[in-house]
């Protein structure tokens, strides 16, 4: 069965009539040179071949990768103003779905996984587009597009994505990879509500960072993982040097395991934050020396979370959960 990378990012700044923007504040910010960097593109590159460069370094990255045979590359959708049009205002970054579906159809290692702001007074028609354009997902980040997972008027919404069997992949826990960000949308217990509605929920990053209402975000969405069990979660970013130790107490956690999908968060693996020296303690120095040594992103990041206990199943969970052409 294939392997596939649930959680894979892409940026652009609309080279090539792409659509994509990224605000000036988070372009002034030191986020965003680092970002390129990691995706192994410059300024002036895009601004010459086009955001779609981006797109076709991941695919040619990973089609040399001996472990992971695919991977969902995330569209993000923006802010909504109390028009319903777009908000650049408090957007730091936007990937349109047309763009990504467009992008993805070139390489058969990407798969398209959608974003829709369901405040948007078209959304069930975004939605039902983006499934015809071979969506896998969709995927939000409340705490950035100033959404309320347990917003009533999302009803509609939420059973949309449950008639067309396309799983909601939503941030858990605290985001810190822009300059701001509302937190309290991204509580683990806001998720009750699509849950309810019959909506496959992947919470990624298994919530394991920050707090709510003063207790951890990791122990509530556990709790959750009792009541539903069409609650999932994905275990990227979780051996990023800002969560050490975050993988193992998920995997502790034996009953989770058939729930666990994996995923990257592409493209912080191509870079030092998630360096198997991090984990020395945990690792050891010949371990970590050897898993170093591993050039392709993706196979350093399979082989470095196989040494820090992941179970080899969790790598095949994806594939049986996705709604795959």
């Amino acid at each position: 069965m294939s392997v596939i990378d649930i959680h894979c990012h892409t940026a652009g700044v609309g080279a090539g009539g792409s659509g994509c923007f990224i605000s000036t504040r988070l372009r002034e910010s030191w986020r965003y040179r680092f970002y390129l960097a990691s995706f192994g593109v410059t300024d002036a590159e895009l601004e010459r071949e086009g955001d779609g460069l981006v797109l076709r370094r991941l695919a040619e990255r990973l089609a040399v990768s001996t472990r992971v045979q695919a991977a969902v590359v995330l569209a993000l959708d923006g802010a909504i103003d109390s028009r319903g049009n777009l908000d650049r205002t408090r957007t730091e970054l936007f990937i349109p779905n047309d763009f990504l579906a467009g992008q993805c159809r070139r390489y058969p290692n990407l798969l398209f996984g959608a974003s829709v702001n369901p405040l948007r007074p078209d959304a069930l028609d975004r939605l039902d587009a983006a499934a015809a354009d071979g969506a896998v997902l969709v995927k939000w980040l409340p705490s950035i597009q100033g959404t309320d997972p347990a917003d009533r008027r999302l009803v509609p919404f939420y059973r949309r994505l449950a008639e067309l069997g396309l799983p909601l992949l939503t941030h858990t826990g605290e985001e810190q990879s822009f300059t701001r960000a509302d937190n309290s949308l991204s509580d683990p217990n806001r998720l009750r509500l699509p849950l309810d509605e019959g909506v496959t929920v992947i919470a990624a990053h298994c919530a394991t960072s920050g707090r709510s209402e003063g207790q951890r975000n990791r122990h509530r969405l556990l709790a959750l993982f009792a009541a539903y069990p069409n609650l999932h979660a994905d275990i990227s970013s979780l051996t990023q040097v800002n969560r050490l130790g975050h993988l193992q107490w998920v995997l502790k956690h034996r009953e989770l395991h058939e729930r666990l999908l994996y995923g990257t968060d592409m493209p912080l693996p191509a870079t030092a934050l998630t360096s198997p020296w991090v984990h020395l303690f945990s690792l050891g120095p010949f371990a970590a020396r050897r898993l170093a040594a591993i050039r392709n992103p993706w196979d350093r990041d399979v082989a470095l979370k196989l040494a820090l206990g992941m179970p080899e199943q969790i790598l095949h969970n994806a594939a049986g959960l996705l709604r795959l052409a």
